[in-house]
């Protein structure tokens, strides 16, 4: 049968209540995320090591799947009483048709040419081109399918850079692609770092179905050592925060790439990482730039 998806835009002090009453109004799930979203004010919450963690985003969007029938303004009026409202924010609904979810999530991952050599492929499909560098990936609940341009901007520099025997830290994991791709490109060791432990977790089920020898770590249990390709796919803001700990983590004349980077944004980045590494011009595609350097 049909469902409806409800959407308001909620403050952090009303989110999570507004999403608890929701749930206890019907809503059969409901999920927050941030609003400003791919726009120059999105940030992570998840806290770095070192810098303390923020519960919610400043704006954020709340959205709820509700039965068919579901009286919307009549739970929305007593939602908002919940939040000290008298009326309700402003919201919208839409209908959602019943589908073969599995199905349709799938049929969105087809394979990916990264590269001449180079494809990224989901577990439910062969691989195009079996003589290839295929990297098998289940997303999971992580960031990194191979579809957003700023993963395909890393793994381009990668294919492009490494010469083999190198070692690379990949800072903020997601699925483990990067990792998993520098070790089937011919790095010797890959260690991956993510705040999330679903990602952790992700990126190494990813990285034993690829058969790769990569290592991922929550911050406090990460190696302190230095690696000779760093190389962080996240966003403008962490990667501000991060500069001196990717810096400390890359080894002199070892090299850096940075993405998660909108192109309004590159040149602040870029200030922040002159302080230790001689940079390349950034590389572009479609509206997100990727950085890299060597460090002095």
């Amino acid at each position: 049968m049909p469902w409806l998806t409800l959407t308001v835009t909620a403050s952090e002090q009303q989110a999570e209540t507004l999403s608890d009453a929701l749930l206890e109004l019907g809503a059969l799930s409901v999920d927050v995320h941030d609003a400003d979203a791919d726009t120059p004010d999105e940030h992570a919450i998840f806290g770095e090591p070192g810098e303390p963690a923020p519960h919610l985003w400043s704006h954020n969007r709340v959205t709820a799947l509700f039965a068919e029938d579901a009286r919307i303004d009549a739970i929305m009026l007593e939602a908002a009483h919940a939040i000290g409202l008298e009326q309700p924010p402003a919201y919208h609904t839409e209908t959602l048709a019943d589908n073969d979810w599995v199905r349709l999530t799938q049929s969105q991952f087809d394979p990916i040419r990264i590269s001449q050599r180079l494809w990224i492929v989901p577990t439910w499909h062969t691989p195009s081109d079996p003589a290839a560098i295929n990297i098998t990936l289940d997303p999971g609940l992580a960031f990194g399918t191979g579809s957003h341009p700023t993963t395909r901007l890393c793994l381009r520099w990668l294919d492009a850079n490494i010469q083999g025997g190198e070692s690379v830290l990949d800072y903020g994991c997601g699925s483990g692609i990067l990792a998993i791709a520098a070790l089937k490109l011919g790095v010797s060791s890959a260690t991956g770092v993510d705040v999330d432990a679903q990602a952790v977790q992700s990126s190494r089920d990813n990285a034993a179905a690829n058969k790769v020898a990569a290592q991922f770590f929550l911050p406090d249990g990460a190696p302190q050592r230095q690696a000779d390709i760093v190389i962080a796919n996240i966003l403008t803001n962490p990667l501000k925060v991060l500069a001196p700990l990717l810096a400390a983590a890359t080894r002199q004349g070892g090299q850096i790439v940075l993405s998660g980077i909108l192109s309004e944004q590159a040149e602040d980045v870029m200030q922040i990482y002159a302080q230790w590494f001689d940079l390349k011009p950034q590389v572009m595609e479609d509206g997100w730039a990727c950085l890299s350097g060597v460090k002095r």
